[in-house]
């Protein structure tokens, strides 16, 4: 009688042996059957033990950044340019969802929340905007509108104008 060496995963190599010799010239199929069931046992062994928990993940809360004490010096004067679609939904430095209907604007310092009038110095064109966003990261430019704040300003088409930032009247 042959010697069984025990493995693992339950089975003998002696079981083995005997399902290699006994079926393989006898039935193939059964020999296929034999054979995926012992592998598939081997499968078993190399999935997580239930005693280790998962790691529990928790959503991403969206984070308000807090922003300087000390606002930019008005009234500024440079380069505006916009951003729209390309950004429509994301969310904002100041944790809102951008919306590019919204006359909102991305300023590198002003407090989010503040508001600021934008003047077009080309066609004396103004509108009042939100601070929502950090920006602009190109250089030369001292704010970033909306879309919506941009076609106020009738700057959609040359996508820059040199600008004018007040605070708007009553504050």
């Amino acid at each position: 009688m042959a010697h069984a060496v025990q493995v693992s995963n339950g089975f003998s190599l002696l079981l083995l042996k005997f399902v290699a010799n006994g079926f393989s010239e006898k039935s193939p199929c059964l020999l296929a059957i034999c054979l995926g069931l012992l592998f598939s046992q081997g499968c078993t062994m190399l999935q997580r033990p239930s005693d280790i928990a998962a790691p529990i993940e928790t959503p991403a809360q969206p984070t308000t950044k807090n922003t300087p004490a000390t606002p930019a010096k008005l009234p500024q004067t440079g380069q505006a340019s916009w951003y729209g679609a390309q950004h429509q939904g994301k969310q904002t430095a100041s944790g809102t969802i951008y919306d590019q209907a919204g006359l909102t604007a991305a300023h590198p310092s002003l407090p989010f929340g503040s508001r600021v009038k934008v003047t077009n110095l080309a066609n004396g064109k103004s509108v009042e905007v939100e601070i929502t966003d950090r920006g602009p990261f190109a250089e030369n430019r001292i704010i970033d509108l909306s879309q919506a704040a941009a076609k106020a300003l009738d700057m959609i088409d040359s996508g820059t104008a040199t600008v004018r930032l007040e605070l708007p009247s009553g504050q």
